[in-house]
């Protein structure tokens, strides 16, 4: 079996890095925040070994992936205009789109804003975005706890970068705790998460939540909308901040939706516990393959 390989694309006016292994149904895989491609790194060469072509892109604002300086660019239009453009460059109509974290938002509103690209949806913690009536900075300011107060923190411009760059490597492991496998991580794996923010900085990442108000003001066009296609969501027990409870009733927005909840794992799902992940993403993928 080849080894991955490292490309880069033109799409919706930025250069995007990713890394591919393997032929046959395209799945791409979409990582959360603050993250890389580096973290499928056990899906990649386990699909690929499965007959399938893997794609796990750094998306906007990430590695080796442009990072555009205006914060609007960072809205979920210009996300899934990205996806559109990569499948564009790779020769393919359509894929599997996976997603984790802030992954998981922008495959689910792949399938909602560009449906004829997505042959179905696998998403990691992260709930459908069932749009709601509130705004959401005023709803997350009203969840009890304070569980979200790290979003709210995030809207104010530059501080929250120069204190995360202050100690990137400690403000990582820090955030890496919110895990159930606390060893999930080497030092090694610490060191390339760090190296990419201290190169490209945070800015692009944080700027995804710096869009969240704006994502819910100019995606009216998308309420009560459903995801058509087949979707697996896989939950994590031991996640504090995306609960299993968050995706109870998803099925009135994904008709075609299976569920699993993955014990003795917390956020960090596909790197915690990548032997269950990769069984229950080939099992569903297979499916996908017979049924067609």
């Amino acid at each position: 079996m080849d080894t991955w390989t490292h490309r880069y694309i033109d799409t919706n006016g930025i250069r995007m890095h990713h890394v591919e292994q393997g032929q046959g149904l395209p799945v791409v895989m979409c990582h959360g925040f603050p993250e890389l491609w580096y973290s499928w790194r056990f899906q990649i060469p386990a699909l690929a070994e499965a007959g399938f072509r893997a794609i796990a892109p750094d998306l906007r604002g990430y590695g080796e992936t442009d990072k555009p300086e205006a914060v609007e660019e960072y809205d979920m239009h210009h996300l899934t205009g990205d996806l559109v453009g990569l499948l564009d460059a790779i020769g393919e109509a359509s894929a599997v789109f996976v997603g984790h974290d802030w992954g998981g938002g922008v495959v689910w509103d792949m399938s909602l804003m560009h449906p004829e690209r997505v042959a179905a949806v696998i998403a990691l913690n992260t709930p459908v975005n069932s749009r709601g009536p509130t705004p959401p900075l005023e709803a997350y300011s009203r969840v009890p706890g304070g569980r979200f107060n790290y979003i709210l923190n995030f809207q104010e411009r530059d501080k929250p970068e120069r204190q995360i760059e202050a100690d990137i490597e400690g403000w990582l492991r820090s955030m890496m705790r919110i895990a159930v496998q606390q060893d999930f991580l080497t030092d090694e794996d610490i060191r390339v998460f760090a190296d990419a923010f201290r190169k490209g900085g945070l800015s692009g990442p944080i700027n995804y939540y710096r869009n969240i108000q704006r994502n819910w003001e100019t995606t009216r066009h998308l309420a009560g909308r459903q995801v058509t296609c087949p979707a697996l969501m896989i939950c994590a027990a031991g996640d504090p901040v995306l609960l299993p409870s968050m995706t109870n009733g998803m099925e009135r927005w994904v008709p075609k939706l299976q569920k699993h909840i993955i014990e003795d794992c917390g956020h960090w799902t596909q790197q915690e516990q990548p032997e269950q992940v990769n069984r229950l993403m080939i099992d569903f993928l297979r499916g996908l393959s017979k049924a067609g």
